[in-house]
């Protein structure tokens, strides 16, 4: 059993994450670390994929990097919303291959067994292909109520397939994907069995996260890694050996502005417990309900969460706007010109002026 203090154990996740001092060289060496780059659209400063890789990476991160990794040199796949490194493949395919999925979503499928059979045969005569290049031939309607989905059921229908290996994304046409059947997009790929995938696919969790509670709903590491106590803490932990064995070579901290998806800020009760950080994104909440803004980025300095910022990208493109920097603790002179520079840096990186909004 290793005993942890709290700041030990907010190091190790922080290091796991690579949001300490020793950043990464590249788009490829991340996505191992941390095991998935998630991605959205929603571009209040730049796509979530991207200030992900700016956050780990900074100046010597470009978007170029992330396409060529994934359409060229095919060292990243998508999949669910995330780009994932190859190295996941094998682990991956023989878990989706058995996935099960609840029974309203089971019926649509069998419902739509002609659709299905529609889809694959045409990506596997003529794929890849946008789902715009299918035909909806679809018997049965899905329960659309989050609004995901609109009428056309392809989109449905080809995610599904997706979390059972069945087809892939091959690449992007802008931000629309391109999908193949799966045997030839995973092609050469060597499966593992079923119980070592899932042995895999703990000890990779674990790695990306460096510490995680044992049964986690949000970052399900099973039995791997090592039994772990933390200060203050009744939970069950596991840790990483491998962070265990590095946490005394600790090359400091630094100030990284998290987009709101980034993974470090997925796991909400492991943020609350470790480093008491109640995040709550309030996108979707109404504008009077808003404390801290639509898409504000939360402020990680070293090992702690000190603030949070609003800023977004003005409409014509030409500014970064920070409209409020609410600090959870008052800074101190060091930590504010820390925020500020990393803000400046933001800014030169987007190839923008920064700029305090004005007051109304």
């Amino acid at each position: 059993m290793h005993r942890l203090t709290r700041d030990q154990a907010r190091r190790i996740a922080v290091r796991a994450q690579l949001l300490d001092a020793e950043r990464p060289g590249d788009v490829v060496e991340v996505a191992e670390q941390i095991g998935s780059v998630k991605i959205d659209p929603t571009a209040v400063i730049a796509p979530c994929e991207h200030t992900v890789l700016w956050a780990r990476i900074g100046f010597g991160y470009e978007p170029g990097h992330l396409q060529k990794a994934v359409e060229d040199d095919r060292a990243l796949f998508e999949f669910d919303g995330r780009f994932r490194p190859a190295s996941l493949l094998p682990a991956l395919l023989p878990r989706l291959r058995r996935r099960e999925f609840r029974p309203q979503t089971q019926e649509w499928l069998d419902a739509n067994a002609r659709f299905r059979r529609d889809l694959l045969a045409r990506l596997r005569a003529d794929g890849p292909l946008a789902a715009s290049d299918l035909e909806d031939t679809s018997q049965v309607a899905g329960n659309d109520e989050a609004g995901w989905y609109g009428s056309n059921q392809v989109p449905r229908m080809l995610e599904l397939l997706s979390h059972r290996a069945e087809v892939a994304i091959v690449g992007r046409r802008g931000r629309n994907r391109v999908w193949d059947i799966a045997e030839r997009a995973y092609a050469g790929v060597a499966e593992l069995g079923y119980d070592e995938a899932g042995a895999v696919l703990e000890r990779r969790r674990l790695q990306a996260a460096g510490i995680a509670k044992r049964k986690s709903p949000w970052t399900p590491v099973g039995e791997a890694g090592e039994p772990a106590e933390v200060e203050g803490s009744a939970w069950k932990w596991r840790v990483d050996p491998d962070a265990l064995a590095t946490l005394d070579d600790d090359p400091g901290g630094r100030v990284a502005l998290l987009n709101p998806y980034d993974g470090m800020l997925f796991d909400r009760p492991r943020l609350k417990e470790l480093f008491e950080f109640d995040y709550v994104l309030e996108q979707f909440k109404p504008k009077a309900q808003r404390r801290y803004g639509y898409f504000a980025h939360p402020i990680l300095l070293g090992d702690r969460f000190v603030g949070l910022v609003d800023a977004a990208l003005d409409k014509k493109k030409e500014k970064l706007v920070v409209e409020a920097v609410h600090e959870l603790t008052p800074f101190d002179d060091d930590e504010r010109e820390m925020v500020d520079a990393e803000l400046r840096d933001l800014a030169e990186w987007l190839g923008v002026e920064l700029s305090a909004a004005e007051a109304s």
